[in-house]
């Protein structure tokens, strides 16, 4: 193995200060602090290489700042040795078992976690791209429901990803383990005010939708009409109704009390996703996915 350097030996020390100075990223202060997040495991690390040196080749930002990892996990995952070894700005090294379980935050960790860069990307530079589809999250505090949209909006290829006050912090663990590497794939703007959010995307033309159980507005609805534009067929039923194909801005709420009448009156338009079975309501995880993909489709075959 290569990865710590030919004059390097494992750590095996978990009392270390570089341990705990990794292991205090699990928590918002230690994240605050080092403006550091934690990645762990195969697949987040593996994303947020390609992404540094990705960014290395552009003169970008860097992503990671150091990489530790086991010599079993290297044995199974050999590519993510070769993308550490060349991304020279990178600190790297092999680490015991022991020393990777007392860094990472999981019970059972797979063997490699990275120091990431906390990117500071604003409102303005999203705004700057002008994007046709934009996920906002209003105050959704669980980091998997956060993770599963995050990775939903890259799945269906969002331009950026909003959380307003009062969300999740999207760094942390949990929450960057269950976007499985989507975190490195798009932009995320957290902390925002939400009433600042709505008048830039709204001053560029974008509709601001509410997913929203009692929407006026039908999800099936908007999809047939948008079908029926293409085929040149007028649709009486979708009438004064949104259009999925123009930039869209999506709002998303709370898990137990849904978006707040100020968020509700900051959109254009409330839809509703159709439920045909007996189930009440779906998890907002769920919603966002089935509404921003009927959003992609129409944008794409518009």
């Amino acid at each position: 193995m290569n990865l710590a350097g030919d004059n390097e030996v494992t750590m095996t020390n978990v009392r270390a200060e570089k341990v705990r100075e990794v292991a205090r990223l699990a928590t918002r202060t230690g994240r605050a602090r080092s403006g550091e997040f934690l990645a762990e495991g195969p697949q987040a690390v593996r994303e947020a290489l390609r992404l540094h040196l990705e960014n290395a080749e552009k003169g970008r930002a860097a992503v990671v700042r150091a990489v530790y990892a086991t010599e079993d996990c290297l044995d199974r995952f050999p590519e993510l040795e070769i993308m550490a070894n060349k991304a020279e700005s990178v600190h790297t090294r092999l680490v015991s078992q022991e020393v990777l379980a007392a860094m990472a935050d999981t019970v059972t960790p797979q063997g490699i976690v990275a120091v990431c860069v906390i990117p500071e990307t604003g409102l303005q530079d999203v705004a700057a791209t002008k994007p046709r589809l934009v996920v906002v999250l209003c105050r959704v505090q669980d980091p998997g429901n956060a993770g599963t949209i995050i990775r939903a909006a890259d799945a269906a290829g969002a331009d950026a990803v909003v959380l307003t006050a009062g969300s999740v912090d999207i760094y942390n663990p949990k929450a960057v383990r269950s976007t499985v590497g989507s975190v490195f794939h798009l932009p995320i703007v957290t902390n925002v005010d939400f009433g600042e959010t709505m008048a830039t995307f709204k001053a560029q033309g974008s509709k601001v939708l509410a997913a929203d159980g009692y929407g006026a507005a039908d999800l099936d609805v908007l999809q047939d009409a948008s079908a029926a534009r293409r085929a040149g067929i007028p649709d009486e039923a979708a009438q004064g109704q949104p259009a999925l194909e123009d930039p869209t801005v999506w709002l998303f709420g709370n898990e137990g009390q849904g978006l707040n009448e100020d968020e509700l009156a900051g959109a254009d338009h409330r839809v509703a996703v159709p439920l045909y079975g007996i189930a009440e309501s779906l998890n907002v995880g769920t919603a966002a996915t089935v509404c921003l993909y009927a959003s992609a489709r129409a944008q794409r075959r518009a």
